[in-house]
């Protein structure tokens, strides 16, 4: 008994062993020449969004940095319109040698020292709380929580400031004699309980999000080790959310080093502070003309100076972070 092939399997058959390797080849390279393509397209639009809303503002900045506008008089008293200037890092150099450029960003390292840590803690507290069987609608705590940051942060400053100050606040009259808030020695600490009551819940769910991505056969094998509860939570779930941590702190510094509307309301009812308590108030300030030096060019100098600032205080922190990983 003899087995024939069909005819047209036959001639499929001889046509593919007679297709050209390299037409072969180049199918394969349009296939994947498509393949991106497709996927520029798709990164298109995030990409256009990124080097508008970041990369050309920073572009900006730098040039705005290198200008100063001076009068283009050349009398005593100057005179004439304003002429904008190449000085090169004639900005830099006074934004530097600005002493209350250096004052108002020890306070804002001193602010983070002390609020970052507590913000942190509190929010890992919640989140592990949240996490556990000892709350029964988490859905409605974790909303609760987090409303705060949903309130926009001038608002929650005007609201704090309400509430620090004596002549208004429903609670001020029921404390202790002489207490102040808003005192040179205690305004710091009233700026990072507003701080802290805004963003606690915001990184509370970075927290409980890297808690809930863990598998849960973990817990359950500590269990039936014997672990406890206590015991689940401080040798198992906190050093899983370690990365989660990482985040939140550097967040956190970028956040301190940018802080300004807290500041900023609170200086409406304390012109003692002035207009640079804090460097974004100086910068702010600098560009409407009410710190002196003021400008678009000193302005632009005191922001890059800040973000030089904050990326070296969160790279080293990262850096301490993966030391202490690795070595523990």
């Amino acid at each position: 008994m003899t087995l024939t092939t069909p005819p047209t399997v036959a001639a499929a058959a001889a046509k593919v062993r007679a297709t050209p390797p390299r037409r072969k080849e180049r199918g394969r390279r349009g296939g994947s020449r498509r393949e991106a393509v497709t996927g520029w397209l798709f990164l298109a639009p995030f990409a256009i969004l990124f080097v508008v809303v970041f990369v050309v503002p920073i572009v900006v900045s730098i040039r705005a940095s290198m200008f100063s506008e001076v009068p283009s008089g050349e009398g005593l008293y100057g005179g004439g319109e304003l002429v904008e200037t190449f000085v090169g890092f004639d900005n830099f150099a006074i934004a530097i040698a600005n002493q209350t450029f250096w004052a108002g960003m020890g306070r804002v390292v001193l602010y983070g020292l002390v609020q970052i840590p507590v913000m942190t803690i509190a929010a890992l507290g919640l989140a592990l709380l949240l996490d556990s069987f000892i709350v029964r609608r988490p859905g409605f705590f974790r909303l609760a929580f987090f409303l705060p940051y949903a309130i926009p942060g001038v608002i929650a400053a005007m609201m704090w400031l309400y509430l620090y100050t004596p002549e208004v606040s429903p609670f001020m009259p029921y404390l202790p004699e002489g207490t102040d808030f808003m005192a040179p020695g205690t305004i710091l600490f009233s700026m990072g309980n507003m701080t802290t009551w805004t963003y606690t819940g915001y990184n509370m769910l970075i927290f409980l999000a890297a808690l809930q991505a863990a598998p849960r056969e973990l817990y359950e094998a500590a269990r039936i080790d014997g672990a406890s509860g206590w015991q689940i939570a401080v040798k198992i779930k906190v050093p899983l959310v370690r990365g989660a941590a990482l985040l939140a702190v550097l967040l956190s510094i970028i956040g301190t080093i940018q802080l300004f509307n807290e500041p900023t309301v609170m200086e409406s009812q304390n012109p003692w502070m002035g207009k640079g308590y804090t460097p974004m108030m100086l910068t702010y300030n600098s560009l409407l003309g009410a710190a002196s030096p003021s400008g678009t060019g000193i302005a632009s100098a005191y922001s890059l100076l800040m973000a030089v600032i904050a990326g070296v205080l969160a790279i080293v922190y990262a850096l301490m972070q993966r030391r202490k990983g690795g070595n523990s």
